[in-house]
């Protein structure tokens, strides 16, 4: 882990690397395809989209626009709530094909586990991969009794959680569940929307560090074998986020960011999804 071309393995084998750029709340248009300029611009080869923001459309414009060949750029979108169930799903993922104009998807998720249709989803899911048609599929928002539902009606194991994880949020219980059965953790909001940057802690460590806050917090998830996309429209601040693989987080360090875990959610709590 030493650049923004460095990857991962997930559990099919399938390398992903381990800084995207997230672009959640990125207006479509010429917002996203800038954003995502940008990024290919700095380095970034991982790009997370979703149906639910509207923006895949222009993640594929600015892909196929871009000097960096689409196949060396890992995508990532997720299937929305309203479209789960078997069928509806592989309508789903094409429709979100389309947009992208890929062939093939590298990633792709469950957005939220609804809880009577994402294990039938997850068949769905099953059925692309084993058409060749993503490169590896996953879940988001999943806890430990979701997963466990998967695990007792399907052989394939998620290549990836994609979760809230940020010192605020560390859901300890679930990354050594999801290392345990080989599923990458990755975090989404990490730099938890900038609310902590100016957090006694946080500050100091970044001060420490000669590094900003939100750096810290993409070292943090990297220290811990997660994954990160960080989200940004700013070229100064997509750089900023990638600019994390020439320094290295003490123990003291991680240990003081760890203890801030206070069970802060930005988002709603998976279980409260689709009652």
């Amino acid at each position: 882990m030493n650049s923004l071309t460095s990857t991962v393995t997930l559990n099919n084998g399938v390398e992903m690397p381990w800084v995207g750029l997230g672009v959640y709340k990125s207006a479509p248009g010429s917002e996203t395809e800038t954003a995502v300029r940008y990024a290919l611009d700095a380095g970034y080869r991982h790009v997370d989209t979703a149906s639910f923001y509207e923006n895949e459309q222009s993640v594929g414009v600015a892909l196929a626009a871009h000097d960096v060949p689409v196949e060396e750029v890992f995508v990532t979108t997720k299937l929305w709530n309203d479209d789960h169930g078997f069928d509806r799903t592989l309508r789903a993922f094409d429709v979100s094909m389309e947009k992208l104009g890929l062939e093939t998807l590298d990633l792709y998720l469950i957005h939220w586990p609804m809880p009577d249709t994402f294990a039938e989803t997850w068949k769905a899911l099953g059925r692309l991969y084993s058409e060749g048609r993503v490169r590896a599929i996953g879940v988001s928002n999943f806890l430990e009794h979701h997963l466990r539902t998967l695990a007792e009606q399907s052989e394939i194991v998620p290549a990836v959680n994609q979760i809230e994880f940020h010192p605020m949020l560390v859901q300890q219980p679930l990354l050594e569940y999801c290392r345990s059965f080989g599923i990458r953790v990755e975090a989404w909001s990490p730099l938890i929307r900038g609310l902590f940057f100016g957090h006694e802690t946080i500050a100091r460590v970044a001060e420490e560090c000669g590094k900003t806050p939100a750096q810290v917090l993409v070292r943090w998830d990297l220290q811990h074998g997660v994954v990160t996309i960080p989200k940004s429209v700013h070229r100064e601040r997509i750089v900023e986020n990638a600019d994390v693989f020439d320094f290295e987080l003490s123990e003291t360090q991680m240990q003081a960011l760890d203890e801030l875990d206070r069970n802060y959610r930005l988002g709603p709590h998976p279980d409260e999804i689709g009652r």
